[in-house]
């Protein structure tokens, strides 16, 4: 039984896990830290939940996050991907357990004997996704299995996007979380995945042209694209003998045709620096990537670079149009990279308003043999926001960490090690509580 845990990050994503741990503090009488660098954010969560310690920290001063850890006993971090190797190491020196829900990175990976000789716990992929999706489709693989059934294909999708009464633009997309990760998909590697026992490896620059139409019932068409490595949870699902193995992110249709073309012009790239921006327009920052005709305006010279030639081309082309890349307006940056230019300008154009409502979606596709018999098991998730500020997404990615939390506070997880919420001690009462609180998949089986 532990008594004392720490939240690092009050963006947010904090909103739900901090609510329920609020609540459950008042019965355990835990004590609750939270920590940020934002002195605005934590007097905002003071007045929210008045149990709470807050903390200013700068996760970049060590001498000052090791004092701050040593108070505690449990870290749930909340913060960036990129600093949660770093707290890993100020768990380490500190013995306090972590949870997470980053990607497990190899920094952290390599730390688990340490973790194990130290007789603690580091929990990563424990939000929505990764996380809700591990702790459904081990469930759902497990549910099967139990049944007899003998699985041949195994595909998971999820998207974070807006509810359908907030799609007002032409993307059909907002941004509901960190808005970088949105700018950097795929960049982090070739996508991976298994189709019909054959590896298939696709490279970022034809990552938007892969995609495959999803149907969610209630909710109409999708499509998704390949996302990440999907081999690597082979051995953590236990799928090792299946033919297909597939994950991937929803978007709406059309979406990932117009994404296309800002990967193909240069636009999302984050690895040069372009100076002296101060009095370019977006009109001139586009023109800057393509082979430009003197002879024709923007537009023209779009199209044919492009090779803009049917009407879904063209409806892609409008999408750029949109955002106002095109326009003979200032950038108002001095310098940066393409990527953050065009998040400059996605920024101005893709934020929710005040009463805008995001949603997150969710399917899972297993097909199995059973008595000679073959079937299509289908599991589908949607989670609608309330507003801008109490989101699906922070609803969806907060409550899994902090249900996770309250197990281990209560003594209840007794594993030790680095781990992904792949466990039935994890996915069972996680799914148990989710589902009294509304999350809950929508099942169906079809012989085919």
């Amino acid at each position: 039984m532990f008594q004392k845990i720490l939240i690092l990050g009050a963006g947010l994503s904090a909103h739900y896990l901090l609510d329920y741990l609020h609540t459950k503090a008042q019965i355990y009488t835990w004590k609750i830290g939270l920590s940020d660098h934002s002195d605005t954010l934590l007097e905002q969560k003071r007045h929210q939940f008045p149990m709470l310690h807050t903390h200013a920290l700068d996760i970049m001063d060590s001498e000052e996050a090791l004092k701050l850890f040593h108070e505690y006993e449990i870290v749930v971090s909340l913060l960036p991907a990129a600093f949660q190797p770093l707290v890993a190491k100020y768990c380490l020196q500190t013995q306090c357990h972590l949870l997470t829900a980053s990607y497990l990175p190899p920094e952290i990976k390599a730390l688990e004997h340490k973790v194990k000789d130290a007789q603690l716990f580091f929990l990563n992929e424990t939000g929505l996704d990764p996380g809700l999706d591990h702790l459904s489709a081990c469930a759902f693989i497990a549910q099967i299995r139990k049944e007899g059934g003998e699985i041949q294909a195994f595909r998971s999708f999820a998207g974070a996007l807006v509810a359908p009464e907030s799609e007002d633009n032409p993307w059909n997309y907002k941004f509901t979380w960190n808005p970088q990760n949105v700018i950097k998909a795929g960049q982090n590697g070739m996508a991976q995945f298994l189709k019909n026992n054959l590896q298939q490896y696709i490279p970022y620059w034809q990552l938007f042209q892969r995609v495959q139409p999803i149907e969610i019932e209630g909710l109409g068409s999708f499509e998704a694209y390949p996302n990440r490595d999907s081999l690597k949870y082979q051995a953590a699902y236990h799928l090792e003998h299946v033919k297909t193995l597939e994950r991937g992110t929803l978007r709406r249709p059309g979406f990932s045709k117009a994404w296309n073309l800002l990967v193909q012009m240069g636009l999302t790239n984050d690895e040069i620096t372009l100076q002296n921006l101060t009095h370019m327009t977006y009109q001139d920052f586009t023109a800057s990537f393509i082979k430009m005709d003197a002879q024709k305006d923007l537009l023209q010279n779009l199209k044919e670079y492009l090779k803009i030639t049917d009407q879904e081309d063209l409806e892609a082309l409008q999408k750029i149009q949109w955002l106002g890349l095109l326009e003979n307006e200032k950038i108002g940056l001095d310098k940066a990279t393409p990527a953050q230019v065009l998040l400059h300008r996605l920024q101005q154009k893709w934020n929710l308003k005040p009463q805008d409502k995001d949603m997150i979606v969710m399917q899972h596709q297993i097909e199995y043999t059973k008595n000679e018999k073959a079937y299509r098991f289908t599991a589908d998730l949607y989670v609608k926001g309330e507003d801008a500020n109490h989101t699906a997404i922070a609803k969806t990615v907060g409550l899994p960490l902090a249900l996770a939390a309250e197990l281990l506070m209560q003594g209840k997880i007794k594993v030790r090690g680095v781990h992904i919420p792949t466990m039935p001690v994890l996915y069972k009462p996680i799914l148990a509580a989710l589902a009294e609180q509304g999350i809950k998949f929508k099942e169906k089986t079809i012989q085919i």
